[in-house]
């Protein structure tokens, strides 16, 4: 553990009662809602809207830019308010960057149980929010806060973004090669975090991810071969390639063996799991074939809910080489996780 705060400050992941893994709503309940909401009036200039559980909204402002606006908030993942704040701009961030879009500045939505957490311990999580943002060259510039029962804390980010040159996830096509930008277990490491079994390494491990910009995403449109780019974040990697599949009208193939972070595999051969893991399985496990004999841990790391997790890019075979080259000289790192193939829109994990 890596606590900042006086030890008379409570744990912040001990506030959040609804688990504070950042996950979000499962994705059959979440169409289940969506289904139920009033149909707009179409809007010539709405690019990007709900119908495609895409990672932000994009509106046409002229023939040369389109806004990318998106927001996300969570409850604490780390005891450390810093920490946690960085965190939360961080995976806010990703989604106008999974767009292809440059952030312009964002907005601020803080809930605080006021008459637990200190004015000192309020204003480190705002502090880490507002260097994440400074670190992706962007102003919080305003924002909302109420007094509520545990610690939420996020952001709406707005970005810029050329209206021929947006990326969704609905864009790969059979041929496709898909590569991830960070390997997969945030949420095995913050479910060990909770649970006191996470040593100094592996917290470290932990905040290095999630504070990792995607901005690689701003640098993809217009790279050569590019079709679709979403970020693995609550669903897991399996949800995420599946809402690629249903995009594309395509079956993706997603690998048994996945890049895991640091630690991760030790955890799950020592049983830590988060409980939305199996939460995802349940809700989209019926469009996921898997092989014969698949050990149980390797699904539940498909599943393992991502905060800020990498980007899932599907781009043409024979450019993913270059891609992957490219991806170096602007410091990332992406491994070869996929690939994309005529069928039915299901995911297929293969040994």
């Amino acid at each position: 553990m890596t606590p900042s705060e006086p030890n008379a400050e409570p744990r912040l992941t001990s506030l959040a009662h609804g688990g504070g893994c950042g996950c979000k709503i499962a994705p059959a309940l979440l169409q289940d809602i969506l289904r139920g909401m009033p149909q707009a009036a179409p809007f010539a200039n709405l690019m990007v809207g709900t119908e495609t559980s895409d990672d932000a909204a994009v509106w046409r402002l002229n023939d040369e830019q389109a806004l990318v606006a998106t927001t996300d908030f969570f409850m604490p993942v780390v005891d450390d308010p810093f920490h946690f704040g960085q965190i939360a701009a961080t995976n806010a961030l990703s989604d106008v960057y999974a767009m292809g879009g440059t952030p312009i500045f964002a907005l601020a939505i803080v809930g605080m149980p006021v008459n637990v957490l200190s004015t000192r311990t309020i204003g480190r999580i705002l502090q880490g929010g507002a260097e994440a943002c400074r670190a992706a060259g962007v102003p919080v510039a305003g924002g909302h806060s109420i007094d509520s029962v545990e610690p939420i804390y996020g952001l709406v980010a707005l970005g810029l973004v050329h209206p021929d040159q947006v990326l969704t996830n609905k864009g790969a096509k059979p041929g496709d090669v898909l590569l991830l930008t960070k390997g997969l277990g945030v949420g095995v490491l913050s479910a060990a975090f909770k649970q006191e079994r996470l040593d100094k390494d592996g917290y470290r491990t932990l905040k290095d991810s999630t504070t990792r910009l995607n901005s690689l995403g701003a640098r993809l449109p217009g790279r050569p071969g590019v079709h679709a780019v979403t970020d693995v974040t609550g669903f897991g990697l399996a949800g995420h390639a599946l809402e690629m599949a249903r995009g594309a009208n395509a079956t993706v193939e997603i690998t048994a063996e996945p890049p895991m972070l640091a630690g991760v595999r030790d955890l799950l051969g020592a049983g830590v799991r988060t409980g939305a893991s199996g939460r995802n399985w349940a809700s989209y496990g019926d469009e996921v074939d898997l092989p014969d004999g698949l050990e149980p841990w390797r699904r539940d790391l498909l599943t393992d809910p991502q905060t800020s997790g990498g980007l899932l890019i599907a781009v043409a075979g024979p450019e993913a080489s270059a891609l992957q080259a490219f991806a170096r000289t602007e410091g990332f790192d992406t491994f070869v996780v996929g690939r994309v193939v005529e069928g039915p829109p299901r995911v297929r994990v293969v040994a």
